[in-house]
């Protein structure tokens, strides 16, 4: 059983930082592509961030230059340091990751999530 943790959220005024983790355990063989996904009260989720194994990251033009992905193979956790947050940035945070199960098979999972607000 795989099981995505992730941790950080809370409260933080306009123009502060946060910094997400997200822990993945279980029965891992490695972790392809891992990433960050937020969706707002009433909107769709969307995507912030995704990071490869290899360290490619991709980010959304709403947090490029605010936010970094990285990761830690070692330890199968993601995080997302967020600076500069907007009131716009408060949603619930999911943390998404392609997991390899075994040689031939791999999975996505996602964890509960975190809840970030930016208060203005």
């Amino acid at each position: 059983q795989v099981q995505l943790v992730e941790s950080g959220g809370g409260l933080v005024q306009a123009g502060g930082s946060l910094r997400l983790s997200c822990a993945a355990s279980g029965s891992i063989l490695w972790i392809n592509t891992m990433g960050w996904y937020r969706q707002a009260s009433g909107k769709q989720r969307e995507l912030v961030a995704t990071i490869l194994r290899g360290g490619s990251r991709n980010y959304a033009d709403s947090v490029k230059g605010r936010f970094t992905i990285s990761r830690d193979n070692a330890k199968n956790t993601v995080y997302l340091q967020m600076n500069s947050l907007k009131p716009e940035d408060t949603a619930v945070y999911y943390c998404d990751a392609n997991i390899q199960l075994t040689i031939l098979n791999a999975k996505d999972y996602w964890g509960k999530g975190t809840l970030v607000t930016v208060s203005s």
